[in-house]
């Protein structure tokens, strides 16, 4: 019979540091047997790690005017061309929803560290 590996959930509970271990000492031992378990709950917890070495001044600043004037003018233009001309812009649309999500993803994370546990 196999022992089903530990859910990610209870991964990160371990990795905070939430005191889990009387609940389920099975999952410990899987943990302790399962090289794979073992290896996610050891990334997670580097990422925690990170997380709360998080200062404030390690955020991003918020750009000037300028640039958000010039992606307005270029949503502007990308949306009045034709549906043809529009892959490369696409492309560079993708590209800054991208780094969006993952300035909000590091804000969120840094909030968390300072206002978690």
């Amino acid at each position: 019979m196999t022992v089903p590996h530990v859910e990610p959930a209870h991964l990160m509970e371990l990795a905070l540091g939430n005191d889990v271990s009387s609940d389920d000492p099975g999952s410990l031992r899987h943990i302790a047997a399962c090289n794979r378990c073992r290896e996610e709950l050891s990334q997670i917890r580097r990422v925690v790690v990170s997380a709360r070495d998080v200062e404030e001044s390690d955020l991003p600043t918020a750009p000037p005017e300028r640039v958000w004037q010039r992606i307005t003018q270029q949503l502007s233009a990308a949306s009045a061309e034709p549906q043809r001309t529009r892959r490369s812009t696409n492309r560079h649309g993708r590209t800054i929803r991208y780094a969006l999500g993952l300035l909000v993803g590091i804000a969120f994370i840094w909030w968390w560290s300072r206002s978690g546990p």
